[in-house]
């Protein structure tokens, strides 16, 4: 298949560390709940789920990583963020900040897009996380702290 070049450069950062991680290719998925019943072996609270958001009235955007069971408060990650002003970033502005990755596939790896990253602790309680790793077809499973040091999260409670 042909995956978003995004995919193959988060598998080549794993391979580069030394990372242990399993890939897996799938039917098209947008929403944590159908990404959980087509990864075999791994639960809905594994997924980490990553959101861009739209900070404040400017041009500022972060990622926000959380379990694929939960939602965010908002209070919370305005606090986090320190702004007055959250909105999730449009389809058009996610396009345009990952180099044309779709809704539903973006990866948790904010770093790789030059964006802000917080995760909320909670993440770090499996000891393996998955999430689709720039394609809605394809995800990637790595051990939960292996991902805290490659993309070095602020991790802060969000939900």
């Amino acid at each position: 298949m042909n995956y978003h070049p995004v995919c193959k450069k988060i598998v080549d950062l794993l391979k580069s560390q030394d990372i242990w991680f399993k890939t897996f290719e799938h039917g098209a998925v947008t929403t944590s709940e159908e990404a959980a019943k087509v990864r075999t072996g791994y639960s809905l609270a594994q997924g980490a789920k990553a959101l861009i958001v739209k900070v404040s009235s400017g041009n500022d955007f972060a990622m926000l990583v959380i379990p694929g069971d939960h939602k965010f408060s908002n209070s919370l990650v305005k606090k986090a963020l320190d702004t007055s002003s959250l909105c999730f970033a449009t389809e058009g502005q996610v396009s345009e900040l990952t180099g044309g990755v779709k809704l539903g596939g973006v990866p948790p790896f904010g770093n790789l897009f030059n964006l802000k990253v917080v995760a909320d602790p909670s993440l770090f309680d499996q000891e393996k996380i998955i999430f689709n790793a720039g394609d809605r077809r394809f995800s990637v499973a790595m051990k939960s702290q292996d991902y805290r040091k490659l993309v070095n999260p602020e991790v802060v409670s969000i939900i």
